[in-house]
């Protein structure tokens, strides 16, 4: 399906000029194997060097038209993020998209069926899968067996500009949702079991935002294997940076944790995901009751930093376009991850549990 790229260039416009897209438009511009043909944005932002050269579009539907690209990147806010995906697909493009896919589960569903008629490739922007420390994380997790208990949060204290942004990302969605997606994906991948109830609690804790918003959040879930997690997210000047990264994983077999970085900060984006330590412990004792074998600490050294990141996630979507992977469970996943996390969202507005 996909002989037309694979000996020459993949012809990309980007769409959102973010953190997020910013960055994948660097990755673009720096693997020879993508030209970018095109960058839009609502509205002017001043770019990176190694970007200054092209002109900024204001308007995805005209550009996407006039450029005729074969693959679209969609980094703009989460409300338009379905409609975008679609449009490109049936334009024939195939189509990167950050998460969360879509802002509701009908329109998660609406852009993977479309992916599916078009046969076009989606691939969402689920930064960690890219990680080899994540990816480390996860193996070791399965290796223990479960059920599991999941424990994982990402609180970040924003000021300034960043809390300008965050303030923007809640005009459409709550941290739980646009954060969660990603963990809750990680808690998918390590047990397999399929989520059957869902609770979330979430608080409002700055009049800057709608009163319909909150700015904190917290879920949990419950899985049909009998596997339990729990994630918080919250966004604003007034967050703790007392344990705002927990990342742990236990089973009757022992625990894999992520041990930060003493000094690492909530508002430095590459300690979202450098994991500086992963630590392994084994549940089984001796005859005296003492452990078997000592915990085990892996560091990561030479860990990618953000940029490298957006780097590897960018080459897997021109792998995946050339070499035709398939997709299917990876397409599954981001729905069922934002299902979660959007159930999660309804519990915090109704005050009830949510069946799935």
């Amino acid at each position: 399906m996909n002989s037309s790229l694979d000996n020459k260039r993949v012809r990309v416009l980007v769409a959102g000029l973010g953190n997020m897209g910013l960055s994948h438009a660097l990755a673009y511009e720096a693997n020879p194997d993508f030209e970018i043909v095109g960058l839009v944005n609502r509205s002017r932002v001043t770019l990176p060097d190694a970007l200054a050269h092209y002109e900024i579009l204001p308007s995805f539907p005209e550009a996407l038209a006039e450029l005729k690209p074969e693959l679209c990147s969609i980094n703009t806010y989460s409300d338009s993020h379905a409609d975008f995906a679609v449009m490109a697909m049936e334009a024939g493009c195939h189509v990167f998209v950050e998460k969360p896919l879509a802002t509701t589960v009908a329109d998660a569903e609406r852009v993977v069926a479309c992916a599916r008629a078009n046969n076009r490739k989606l691939v969402v922007g689920y930064i960690l899968r890219h990680h080899p420390s994540w990816i480390t994380l996860i193996e070791e997790a399965r290796a223990l067996g479960g059920p599991y208990v999941f424990r994982m949060n990402l609180n970040q204290q924003s000021s300034g500009p960043t809390w300008e942004t965050h303030k923007s990302l809640m005009n459409t969605t709550p941290p739980i949702v646009d954060c969660g997606v990603h963990y809750v994906d990680v808690m998918c991948q390590i047990t397999d079991a399929k989520p059957v109830e869902v609770r979330g609690m979430g608080l409002r804790l700055s009049n800057e935002i709608a009163p319909d918003m909150y700015n904190y959040g917290h879920l949990q879930v419950i899985f049909d294997d009998g596997s339990v997690g729990w994630y918080e997210a919250g966004w604003g000047p007034m967050m703790s940076e007392t344990a705002f990264f927990v990342k742990d994983v236990m089973s009757p077999n022992g625990s894999v944790s992520i041990v930060m970085d003493a000094n690492a900060k909530s508002d430095d984006i590459d300690t979202h995901t450098k994991t500086s330590v992963i630590r392994i412990h084994r549940a089984a004792t001796g005859p005296d009751g003492r452990f078997t074998t000592p915990d085990e600490d892996r560091t990561m050294d030479g860990e990618p930093g953000h940029q490298q990141l957006c780097d590897r996630e960018q080459a897997y979507v021109l792998k995946a376009i050339r070499e035709d992977i398939d997709l299917a469970r990876h397409m599954d996943d981001a729905v069922q991850s934002l299902k979660i996390c959007l159930a999660a969202d309804e519990s915090v507005r109704s005050g009830h549990p949510v069946k799935l």
